[in-house]
């Protein structure tokens, strides 16, 4: 028996549903520019797969988030995706996921239970080549304002690399320091830095920032600020606002770039991955990163 066209077109739409998948996508920090960069390179991404994706922004809010992954656990979705967030923080949730055979991926994250597979740069790793850089940049002393917010398990292994690499810098002391308040961090690390200024003024030396909006704040501070400032900014994350404060010779002289796209790329890989049942080689994947300084950019500064 023929079929008619309203039938054939109705098979096909069922057939697409059948492919597609609800994925979540959660994150406390969408306002931040490199965790909205891989949750929209996730969608992107994952578009071209057929996915639908729901992005919940808890807006630093850890207990709305931890509510938020019930809600869409018992939703049964597909996979739930976690960005920029310490899973532990919220691990009856991940686990309760886990138990019911969702799988959890997390982006610029922490491996914890329940979760399949986290995907991030080497934090670690980055805090001690910002750390470096800057120390040699001051030219091995001086005094330094901290920048920082360990609710976050990335910027906590930075800060541990920092403490590593003061142990073996004695003339590099912390002056001063700041748990940055998110969101708003330009803002609050501005504020902050005006008050180091008004404390230590001329004493401070360089700006170690765990990110690049600590660093950018810190900048503007110093910009408000009438004095000739020689002070040195450095950060990680290679955000665009950073990139050309760079080549604009100010203090922030570098940043360590982080490859947010292809985290972002190799989550999605990964969650095709586990929604056909297969399992990582490894419960941490770690992608590159690179300095990018006025040198790398191919700008002089006088």
């Amino acid at each position: 028996m023929k079929r008619t066209l309203a039938a054939l077109l109705a098979l096909a739409l069922s057939s697409t549903a059948a492919f597609a998948e609800d994925i979540a996508v959660l994150t406390p920090y969408l306002s931040s520019v490199t965790t909205n960069e891989m949750v929209e390179t996730y969608k992107s991404e994952a578009a071209s797969k057929g996915w639908s994706i729901n992005v919940v922004d808890t807006r630093g809010d850890f207990q709305q988030l931890a509510s938020r992954v019930e809600d869409v656990t018992n939703a049964g979705v597909k996979a739930i995706v976690l960005v920029s967030v310490d899973p532990n923080q919220i691990v009856d949730q991940v686990e309760a996921a886990s138990a019911k055979g969702i799988p959890v991926i997390v982006l610029d994250g922490a491996v914890a239970k329940g979760v399949t597979v986290n995907i991030t740069t080497d934090n670690f790793a980055l805090g001690t080549i910002l750390s470096d850089y800057l120390f040699k940049a001051m030219g091995d002393k001086g005094n330094i304002v901290k920048f920082f917010h360990s609710a976050h398990p990335g910027v906590r292994q930075r800060e541990l690399a920092l403490d590593k690499a003061l142990a073996a810098h004695p003339d590099i002391k912390v002056i001063a320091e700041h748990y940055v308040q998110v969101p708003g961090p330009i803002d609050n690390a501005r504020q902050a830095m005006e008050t180091f200024l008004r404390q230590h003024g001329s004493q401070i030396n360089g700006v170690w920032a765990a990110w690049d909006e600590p660093a950018i704040g810190a900048l503007l501070a110093i910009q408000s600020d009438a004095a000739d400032s020689k002070v040195l900014i450095a950060g990680i994350d290679g955000n665009p606002q950073a990139l050309d404060l760079i080549r604009q010779c100010t203090n922030l002289v570098a940043t360590v770039r982080q490859d947010f796209p292809a985290i972002a790329r190799t989550a999605v890989s990964e969650t095709a991955a586990a929604l056909e049942g297969k399992k990582p080689e490894k419960p941490e994947i770690f992608v590159e990163a690179k300095v990018v300084d006025r040198a790398s950019l191919g700008v002089t500064c006088n």
